[in-house]
């Protein structure tokens, strides 16, 4: 037996009219606002209240990263000095190249002339590059300051010697303990600071610059003769002003070629119309 089932079967509750309620005193209806548009528009654009509460919340936290950034980049761009002096001494290398100027062939020459020295004449000598100066005026006043972080005491600091280049400043200083300076003598050290380190600074040859001064140093406790620095070059500046012959050359070859066009401008139209007359 077959049994068909209208559509109708399965519905059979009847939505009626809306009862007819009263509304309560004192209470108003609550209806939605919001638009079509709004909900069915795919790009949905927030109130301008809410982009301009955006834009301030982004530009307090650009402002906050700049603030709590610059000051690590600024401790970091300027503690290479400061460092230099809390390390302490190089152990091995006598060699302390801050500024990262010096390449490694130079550090390998410089710990093998001055080891050597050390081991034959007991004086030691620390070679350091810093590439600004902060705290002191100048590189002696720094030079002197990492003498006495580094060797506190006379006794240990009276055979030590310690060379200085500041990279950015062009320049350099020497110092050491008595017996160091003693040793050495003032004309050299002077010369060197003079001659060596900011000569070869200012044309950037800082290998050169530390490898020369170290030379002229153990030379000066080995008893020999000073090989002698490089001399500062005379930049001479060309005038720009004529000499009286050359003026006068200028004016003789101007005047020539003046003439020549003045011959020009009137023997040749002279000429054309003596041949155009001629042919009539």
């Amino acid at each position: 037996m077959e049994t068909i089932l209208s559509l109708r079967s399965f519905c059979p509750l009847k939505i009626s009219s809306t009862p007819n309620l009263k509304p309560v005193s004192g209470f108003k209806p609550i209806s939605c606002n919001l638009k079509r548009n709004n909900l069915e528009s795919p790009f949905y654009k927030p109130p301008s209240w809410v982009s301009g509460i955006h834009q301030g919340l982004a530009a307090v936290a650009i402002s906050l990263a700049i603030n709590f950034s610059l000051p690590g980049l600024t401790h970091t761009a300027l503690a290479s000095e400061f460092d230099v002096l809390n390390e302490g001494p190089p152990k091995d290398s006598y060699v302390v190249d801050d500024a990262g100027v010096l390449s490694r062939l130079t550090k390998f020459d410089l710990k093998r002339l001055l080891s050597d020295l050390e081991s034959r004449k007991g004086y030691h000598i620390n070679v350091v590059t810093v590439r600004k100066l902060t705290s002191k005026a100048d590189a002696f006043e720094y030079a002197d300051q990492v003498l006495e972080r580094w060797y506190p005491t006379i006794e240990e600091g009276n055979n030590k010697g310690i060379v200085i280049l500041v990279t950015s400043q062009k320049e350099g200083a020497v110092t050491g303990g008595p017996g160091f300076v003693q040793a050495v003598g003032d004309s050299i050290l002077d010369a060197i600071v003079s001659e060596n380190l900011p000569v070869l600074a200012t044309e950037e040859k800082y290998n050169e610059a530390l490898l020369s001064a170290s030379n002229r140093l153990v030379a000066a406790i080995d008893g020999l003769p000073d090989p002698g620095g490089p001399q500062a070059k005379e930049n001479k500046k060309e005038s720009n002003f004529k000499t009286r012959e050359e003026t006068d050359e200028k004016r003789g070859q101007f005047t020539l070629v003046v003439g020549g066009l003045l011959v020009i401008a009137f023997v040749v139209p002279m000429a054309q119309y003596y041949a155009y007359v001629s042919k009539k």
